[in-house]
């Protein structure tokens, strides 16, 4: 359309041009006109125009793809759409891989097989075989972690899938969009499980936000990836095709079309595609030809860290951070930042008409609601007495270094210390929570008095009115939650710790040690 439009212009200005106007050319036509019915012109001297070859005439579109471009057009389409590239898919070479363990003919009666219950064209060619094998030799140990992995997000994948009538077997697109990290970012700023770009996000209705970012959220981007599937199913007509747009965007299919001839089979079209494109589908199929038959080439279906039915959601009703929740639950930071990927700060925000929830495990779910009043009043608090601005606020000799030892997390230091996993990342520049032994990182701490030197301090207990000194003894209704409250300076982690506490329950009458000494 664009080109047919510059040409028509074009044409006009060639026209006008030399110096003629829209008044002399109409001037010209009725001269012209009259000389004919007057006679005064030789017809057989006046020179036929031949059509231009630059004429918007010659240029005939594939009236297919110009359909499937009008479609999506109507779906505002960007042009900034999934361009996500991943080494492993650019990579492919298709040369033969020597792996007897798997035979031709064998994979050739499971590709059939698979191909039999799923919309997919999964039928056997070599550079498919190519990729199964090489994935088998060398990505033994990483197809392993996704395994396992994939055993905590694929009910939640599939139940989304179901629901909006797709093929379960679009799951297996996640691995290679993201190998199931869900706080991954491309090199174009493509972000989650699903690898969306930030106007994709918007446009199906994830939050992007300084506190959120949904497109890390594994339910709600999932059910965007299902409505944006569903779409390009719906424009296309062929999963393949649809596969193929989802990775690099509806237009450069429409125009592997063009190029092909008006092939509308993926495997017509491939050497038109996007070199990425070109390996996407043979690297999806291949993975979902390996998690099919997992256990017939020697793969274990161990139970994930956490299952999902064994977790649930929380709508927060105040601003809470990942620290405060660990501190009133006992569950680790870590494990709170894989149930809840979707929040950038390990900070909850609460905004009026939004609701935003927390994942814990079932068994905290509980005692979490039961105690809500209380959690609230303690996270309100914390805010309340915050530091203020660091230059403000934090003087040098507040400032100390700690040396990571074998062991160490950044949410065991940042209790140690009483700061937040957020705040230490900030001062050291981190990127993310790794951190190895023997790096050094500067500390804030709030409360200076507990550090004695550039090692994690031991926790000076303040002994209560009551007595009770170093040890305290469990009264009904107590919680490590509410006992680590009457003792500055000592967390719920604390007392796990000095007493090999692994759980959160506790029984009337037992003593708990309340220091470390």
């Amino acid at each position: 359309m664009a080109l047919r439009i510059f040409i028509i212009v074009l044409i006009a200005n060639i026209g006008l041009g030399f110096g003629q106007t829209k008044d002399s050319l109409s001037s010209q036509k009725i001269k012209l006109n009259d000389s004919l019915i007057d006679g005064s012109i030789d017809l057989s001297k006046v020179i036929k125009a031949e059509i231009d070859s630059i004429s918007a005439l010659s240029f005939l579109d594939n009236d297919h793809a110009a359909n499937l471009d009008e479609k999506w057009l109507e779906e505002l389409y960007s042009n900034d759409l999934y361009d996500t590239i991943y080494n492993s898919i650019t990579g492919l070479t298709y040369e033969e891989v020597d792996y007897p363990e798997l035979s031709t003919d064998t994979l050739k009666a499971r590709l059939k097989e698979l191909s039999s219950k799923t919309p997919f064209n999964v039928e056997y060619n070599s550079g498919l075989e190519s990729v199964i094998k090489s994935y088998l030799k060398n990505r033994r140990e990483t197809l392993q972690k996704l395994i396992t992995l994939s055993a905590y997000y694929f009910p939640m994948f599939e139940r989304e899938l179901d629901s909006h009538d797709l093929p379960l077997e679009i799951k297996y697109l996640s691995i290679v969009e993201s190998a199931l990290k869900p706080r991954v970012k491309s090199r174009v700023g493509a972000t989650g499980l699903w690898q969306f770009m930030y106007s994709t996000g918007k446009m199906y209705g994830l939050d992007v936000s300084s506190y959120v970012d949904e497109r890390c959220d594994p339910i709600k981007s999932t059910e965007a990836a299902t409505k944006y599937l569903s779409k390009l199913y719906e424009i296309f007509g062929d999963w393949d095709l649809a596969l193929a747009a989802y990775n690099s965007g509806p237009g450069n299919v429409t125009k592997a079309i063009r190029r092909s001839g008006g092939y509308q089979n993926y495997w017509n079209i491939r050497h038109n595609l996007p070199r990425e494109t070109a390996g996407y589908l043979p690297a999806f199929l291949a993975t979902m030809y390996i998690f099919e038959y997992a256990e017939e080439h020697g793969f274990k279906k161990a139970k994930p860290e956490f299952a999902y039915k064994e977790t649930d959601t929380v709508i927060v009703k105040q601003m809470i951070t990942f620290d405060q929740v660990s501190e009133v639950t006992g569950v680790p930071v870590e494990e709170l930042q894989f149930l809840n990927p979707s929040y950038k700060l390990d900070i909850i925000p609460f905004i009026k008409d939004e609701n935003y929830t927390l994942r814990l495990p079932r068994n905290v779910i509980g005692p979490f609601v039961n105690n809500e009043k209380q959690i609230y009043a303690y996270a309100k608090a914390e805010f309340d007495k915050r530091e203020k601005p660091l230059p403000q606020f934090f003087e040098a000799d507040s400032k100390t270094t700690y040396r990571v030892k074998s062991g160490d997390f950044l949410g065991k230091i940042a209790r140690h210390y009483g700061v937040r996993v957020s705040q230490i990342k900030q001062w050291n520049g981190l990127r993310t929570n790794n951190i190895s032994v023997g790096q050094r990182l500067t500390i804030y701490p709030t409360k200076p008095h507990f550090v004695t030197s550039s090692t994690v301090a031991k926790t000076t207990v303040h002994k209560q009115n009551s007595g009770n000194g170093e040890y305290y003894t469990v009264k009904e209704g107590d919680s490590l939650w509410s006992i680590s409250q009457k003792f500055s300076g000592v967390s719920v982690q604390n007392i796990k710790d000095w007493n090999d506490i692994s759980g959160n329950h506790l029984k009337p009458g037992m003593k708990l040690k309340i220091s470390k000494g």
